[in-house]
C-alpha cells in the first residue's frame, strides 16, 4: 500500500495533506524519515510513526468503550452522545455503537464499523449473553430472584431464563449480576422491578465472550485480534484477519 493511502486512510486528512506531511518529514517507517509518498508499506508488519505517534491502520475498527452515565448509545443526537468519547479515533465518524445501554447505564460498549458482526450479535437468532451488575432497592433473596431464573412474564413478552448471581443484599439495597440473552428495551429493569426492586444503577461488565475488566469510565481500547476472532466464532462468522 501507498504510504499517503494508508495515512489518507488512517484518518490523517485527505492525500495532499497527508503528502505534504511525508514531504516535510513528519513521517516515519521502521525507524527511517521517509518523504516520497508513493513509498511501500505493509501496514500489518511495517511500523509508521507521525511526529513520533503510531498510525493505527485497520479495514474494520473494533473498540470497547466504557460508557459513563450521560451518554446517549447514539450516532447523532440533540444530547451528548457516546460519539464524543471517541471522537479522536480515526475515522471515528464511521463506527457505530452494537446494540444499545439506556442514557443513565453505564459499562461495557462495544462500537465498531463491522456491520455484520453488529447485525449479528444483536439478532435474536444468536443469543449472545449480556451480563449486567446492578444495584436494586430492598433487600434481595434467593426466593424473590426465582422468578428471573425461571422466566418472567411481563407486559409484552416473556423474559427467557436469566442466571442471577445475589452480590450483596442489605436492607436499603442490594447488589447483583444478572446474564441475559435478550436485549429488550429497559429489560433489566423491568426485570427487577416486576419482583418488586427497582434498578438504582446498572452497568453491563460482558458482552459475549467480551469482558470490562478494569477499563476506566468513559475511556477506551481497541479490541485484539484474538477478541474480534472470538466474537465472530460466537455467531458464526468466518475469520475476518489473518
Amino acid at each position: 500500500m501507498r504510504l499517503d493511502k494508508l495515512l489518507a486512510e488512517a484518518g490523517f486528512g485527505t492525500r495532499s495533506r497527508v503528502k505534504r506531511l511525508i514531504r516535510k518529514g513528519h513521517v516515519q517507517v521502521n525507524g527511517e524519515v521517509v518523504k516520497d509518498p508513493a513509498y511501500q508499506v505493509e501496514p500489518e508488519r511495517d511500523e509508521v510513526l507521525v511526529d513520533g505517534e503510531p498510525v493505527f491502520y485497520e479495514k474494520e475498527y473494533y473498540l470497547i468503550l466504557n460508557k459513563p452515565a450521560g451518554y446517549v448509545t447514539s450516532t447523532k443526537d440533540r444530547e451528548l452522545t457516546v460519539m464524543e468519547l471517541v471522537s479522536d479515533v480515526p475515522r471515528f465518524e464511521k463506527l457505530f455503537p452494537v446494540g444499545r445501554l439506556d442514557k443513565d447505564a453505564e459499562g461495557l460498549l462495544l462500537m465498531t464499523t463491522d456491520g455484520a458482526l453488529a447485525h449479528r450479535l444483536t439478532h435474536p437468532k444468536w443469543k449472545v449473553p449480556k451480563t449486567y451488575e446492578v444495584v436494586v432497592e430492598g433487600k434481595l433473596t434467593e426466593e424473590a430472584v426465582e422468578p428471573l431464573r425461571k422466566g418472567i412474564e411481563l407486559k409484552d413478552f416473556k423474559a427467557q431464563p436469566a442466571e442471577v448471581e445475589i452480590l450483596d443484599s442489605g436492607e436499603e439495597e442490594s447488589k447483583a449480576r444478572i446474564t441475559i440473552k435478550e436485549g429488550k428495551y429497559h429489560q433489566v429493569k423491568r426485570m427487577f422491578a416486576s419482583i418488586g426492586h427497582p434498578v438504582k444503577s446498572l452497568k453491563r461488565v460482558k458482552f459475549g465472550s467480551l469482558e470490562l475488566g478494569g477499563l476506566p469510565t468513559g475511556e477506551y481500547r481497541h479490541l485484539t485480534d484474538e477478541e474480534v476472532e472470538r466474537l465472530r466464532e460466537e455467531v458464526k462468522l468466518s475469520p475476518k484477519r489473518s
